[in-house]
């Protein structure tokens, strides 16, 4: 029996960064609900920051624009990608069903960094290799004679 140590460690690698995404989209989104409090923030302690009024415009201008329209997308795809991720290394475990695997792994990374726009590359890397080796590499093969 093969092992496949090295794909599903990417695997991990992989979800762990995803899961780093997930929350950088919460507190996305958390900035959004407390646009307020945070330019309050920012004015109330604007010595502090060494800000100034052509600053503050400016995030307050940052902060009128849209900022949750990509926390939630921050949020939903990484996890499904953890999930998909997840069913792809249960799939390798005891090398059950690797091309499914490697199917999964490669098209979770694809999918991820197209529609993040190259946000989530490294881990879209890390799947796209463990996807390839779960697809490249074949079980030794003995002869005998």
């Amino acid at each position: 029996m093969m092992k496949r140590t090295a794909e599903i460690t990417l695997g991990i690698i992989g979800t762990v960064f995803y899961v780093f995404s997930v929350l950088l989209g919460a507190l996305r989104i958390w900035m959004e609900n407390n646009k307020g409090f945070l330019y309050d923030y920012l004015v109330d302690n604007q010595d502090e920051f060494a800000l100034t009024q052509g600053d503050l415009d400016m995030i307050q201008e940052m902060f009128d624009r849209s900022l949750a329209s990509g926390g939630i997308l921050l949020v939903i795809m990484p996890i499904l990608a953890i999930i998909l991720g997840i069913v792809a290394m249960v799939l390798l475990k005891g090398n059950k069903n690797p091309i499914a695997a490697g199917i999964i792994f490669i098209a979770t990374g694809v999918v991820y960094v197209i529609v993040t726009i190259g946000g989530g590359i490294l881990s879209g890397i890390l799947f796209l290799i463990a996807g390839i080796l779960c697809l490249t590499r074949k079980p030794n093969t003995i002869i005998e004679g």
